[in-house]
């Protein structure tokens, strides 16, 4: 029997499907549009859903990406037969048709540990979304010719906290180490940022309310599972600010953003920049008040020699997809929106 809530993760997990599609993965499209039909059917799919598929329950966000992460891990751990020859990411070919029995049976086997995996909230730390990051800190740096002070909200393990030790390609040339393991060709399109401008990052720290530690090989698993398996060049980007991160030390403490925020200072001599990518969207409204509350008191703090900016690439409602990359700047509050980016950051097309 078709229940609201059995309706309402199937649509969830169809939107998903769509959205997966448009982002450039159509193995998650067609796999999330199988599974929303087995939600509905009362197959695995369904039974791992458990309690959440009862009328008036709540379903956690983005439950198709929890699914797809945890089978994902299932896969990457040697835990799933049958299923790595489906998957790009141990260097399999996708095929539905042929890897759909598969799936439910590993559904069907590993259900209790895949309802444990749509309890957790996904932690991509997607490395394009640097590409956006740079950008704020090329323009902040050129403006106010002052060292860095990076802050990340929502920072997972901290990964794009090392985003000056990237390389990115554009139409233009290339910005960043030549030696940097992450490599972006074609990262950056339209009027570049000031790639000349005296960028220098003296502080790196970020928040997370579950941060990870790359150090650890657990929680490199858990990044790697939920990077979507037939996107294989995003997992190799991963793989390798890994190993940046390895030799750039940054700090990511567990905190909510609130809290993070509510114990920084602007300090003299130094551009505090507060950068949050992808995660507004998990945030409740009073959460982001207390963010946008706690900005606009330090804001009040800046003057020339006590910078405050703030980076963002978040949801802009646009039709197309696309999400604003938006600079803030203060002593004079300047709002500008710099350029536009996918969800995952690339390529990033610089407008202001």
């Amino acid at each position: 029997m078709t229940t609201p809530g059995v309706e309402h993760a199937a649509h969830a997990l169809a939107w998903q499907a769509r959205a997966c599609g448009r982002l450039g993965s159509p193995m998650y499209e067609g796999m999330l549009t199988a599974l929303a039909d087995d939600v509905v059917a009362g197959g695995p799919a369904r039974a791992a859903f458990g309690d959440l598929v009862s009328d008036g329950a709540e379903l956690p966000s983005v439950p198709g990406l929890r699914l797809a992460g945890g089978l994902h891990r299932l896969v990457l751990e040697g835990e799933a037969p049958g299923l790595e020859e489906f998957y790009p990411s141990v260097g399999g070919r996708w095929d539905l048709g042929g890897a759909w029995h598969h799936v439910l049976a590993v559904i069907d086997q590993h259900g209790a540990t895949l309802r444990r995996a749509l309890d957790l909230t996904p932690q991509t730390n997607e490395v394009g979304r640097s590409a956006a990051l740079v950008g704020g800190l090329l323009r902040t740096a050129d403006r106010f010719a002052l060292p860095v002070r990076l802050l990340e909200i929502g920072a997972s393990a901290g990964l794009n906290l090392r985003a000056d030790h990237f390389r990115f390609g554009s139409p233009s040339g290339w910005w960043g180490p030549a030696d940097s393991p992450v490599v972006m060709a074609d990262a950056w399109a339209g009027p570049l940022p000031p790639v000349d401008a005296p960028l220098e990052v003296v502080e790196r720290r970020g928040f997370d309310l579950a941060p990870l530690d790359v150090a650890r090989a657990e929680d490199r698993r858990t990044l790697e599972a939920y990077t979507w398996p037939d996107m294989t060049e995003r997992l190799v980007r991963l793989r390798a600010a890994c190993e940046v991160a390895a030799d750039v030390p940054a700090v990511v403490e567990r905190s909510s953003a609130g809290d993070a925020l509510d114990a920084v200072e602007l300090e003299r001599g130094v551009a505090t920049v507060v950068w949050h990518s992808v995660m507004w969207q998990y945030v409740g409204k009073a959460e982001r008040a207390r963010v946008d509350a706690r900005i606009a008191a330090l804001a009040e703090q800046a003057d020339p020699d006590r910078v405050l900016a703030r980076v963002t690439l978040e949801d802009s409602g646009e039709v197309d997809g696309t999400y604003s990359v938006v600079l803030t700047t203060w002593p004079f509050g300047e709002v500008t929106v710099i350029g536009a980016a996918p969800p995952h950051g690339l390529p990033t097309t610089w407008t202001g």
